[in-house]
This record gives C-alpha cells, sequence and structure tokens, in this order.
C-alpha cells in the first residue's frame, strides 16, 4: 500500500538506528522481533526510557509500510506494559517525532515508552549520556516483565 504521505525525503542507512539494525554499532536490547527492535535509550529522558525501532527503512511515520506500523506498535504497546509493570511509574508517556522541527534527532522512524513521575522533571532529549550498567539493569528490569 502506498503512505498517505511522502517527505520525498530518501532514506539514509547511515543512521544511527539503521547501523543497530545491522549490528554495526552497539545498544542495549529489550526485546525483538522480525519486524522491530526494543533498546534502551543511551541519553534517556527519565530512568527506564526504551525506543522502539521498526526494522523497515523510513525516516517517518508517513513513509513506514503499515506491516511494520502495526508491528511497531504491538512491541510499543508491550514495552509500555512492561515498563509499567516493572518501574511502578505513576504514568508512561509514549511519543513518536517526524522532522527536525518536530524534535527527530535520529532520521529512522521510532517510538520513545518513557516513564513519567510526578514531581520528576525528564531529562532533556538527546542531551546527556547515561551509566552502562543502569540502562543493563533497568533493560533486565524491563525485560523480565514481557
Amino acid at each position: 500500500m502506498t503512505p498517505l504521505w511522502s517527505t520525498d525525503v530518501s532514506y539514509d542507512d547511515t543512521n544511527a538506528f539503521a547501523r543497530i539494525l545491522r549490528g554495526e554499532i552497539p545498544c542495549i536490547k529489550v526485546t525483538e522481533t522480525e519486524e522491530a527492535l526494543a533498546i534502551m535509550d543511551i541519553m534517556p529522558q527519565s530512568d527506564g526510557h526504551v525506543l522502539v525501532i521498526p526494522k523497515a527503512p523510513a525516516a517517518e511515520i508517513f513513509d513506514l509500510p503499515d506491516a511494520a506500523l502495526v508491528a511497531a506498535i504491538r512491541m510499543t504497546q508491550r514495552l509500555a506494559v512492561a515498563v509499567r509493570a516493572a518501574l511502578n511509574p505513576d504514568g508512561v508517556f509514549v511519543g513518536q517525532f517526524n522532522g527536525s522541527a518536530a524534535g527527530q534527532t535520529v532520521p529512522h522512524v521510532h517510538f520513545h515508552v518513557i516513564p513519567r513521575w510526578k514531581g520528576a522533571d525528564l531529562r532533556m532529549h538527546a542531551r546527556d549520556m547515561a551509566d552502562s550498567e543502569t540502562l543493563t539493569a533497568l533493560a533486565q528490569r524491563i525485560r523480565a516483565q514481557l
């Protein structure tokens, strides 16, 4: 099926998520299917921030094939449930950005699952690197709830 709207921007397969999907750069994996990969955000806005990355090569949601979109949303929901069970936040934010003007920092469509606690501000998006050991421990807790 043809996407509803196209950005007419060609997909750049050298972006960080494409490289992660090919195994060229490391990640802290939470779960994976044939259609999507969930990883810990290395620059999280809160502890437990997970990214769901469709494996289809699309920069923005407008260009994502239907099957890839369905698989990614299903995984996003599973991760939101697991994050809530593992970390007991007051809420869970699910977000998706399209284009740099909207806040997208990696030109490969992806979904954010971000736990939120009352009174706790979010850290700045894509700013500070988190400790690898902390991310690994959080991934294990979330993975145990899948």
